[in-house]
């Protein structure tokens, strides 16, 4: 399984928290999708599975036309949802965030959440749902999986026992990166570079 974040998108840029469903790609984030197909050219994959928001959907359909398979969206990729602070871009609220994901992700502590959006609890069984279930359709092939940085990092924390070695790592827009599942148990075989990271450490809805 390949995994990647979406490319950049519209609510990166402005700064906005939450799944906010409706943001598109940027210009930029368009040629990000382009190249990130460029890079799985060649790796067997054989379908693209994305989240439902509209930047995991372009980034999937442009991967897509590239390597010439079929794109299915899964409800369960989505980013994670923020209750009534969904599109806020004041600094309480990200700091707020980032202080979620850090009790989510480096401390297994996953009773908090922003406002009244979703705990970690909800997000990590939908994103191990979505995760186990491709895995298990594709035994033995490969797949690339669009999701979005915080409900993809929460997920493959709890999966692959990550913690404390991807936080401060945010994973960068388009950047495909290896998770293997051998029926038993999960491995995250690389964690993209930081420095190719956009936006702030721990902000969801990037």
């Amino acid at each position: 399984m390949l995994c990647l974040r979406h490319a950049e998108s519209e609510n990166v840029t402005a700064g906005a928290a939450g799944a906010l469903p409706s943001a598109r790609l940027t210009a930029k984030g368009r040629l990000q999708a382009a190249g990130a197909a460029r890079l799985l050219i060649g790796e067997g994959v054989t379908r693209i599975y994305a989240g439902t928001a509209v930047r995991a959907r372009q980034t999937a359909d442009i991967m897509a036309r590239t390597l010439g398979v079929e794109v299915v969206a899964l409800r369960d990729l989505a980013e994670v949802h923020v209750g009534r602070a969904e599109g806020a871009v004041d600094p309480a609220t990200r700091a707020r965030t980032a202080a979620v994901l850090r009790s989510w992700i480096v401390d297994a502590d996953l009773g908090e959440a922003v406002a009244d959006g979703e705990d970690g609890h909800a997000v990590t069984a939908r994103i191990v749902t979505a995760l186990t279930s491709i895995a298990a359709g594709h035994a033995g092939g490969t797949v690339a999986v669009v999701g979005h940085v915080a409900s993809l990092t929460t997920g493959l924390s709890a999966l692959c026992g990550l913690g404390r070695q991807v936080w401060g790592a945010p994973l960068p827009h388009a950047v495909p990166f290896a998770v293997e599942y051998d029926g038993r148990s999960w491995q995250c075989l690389s964690w993209p570079s930081p420095a190719a990271a956009h936006g702030v450490t721990g902000a969801a809805g990037s």
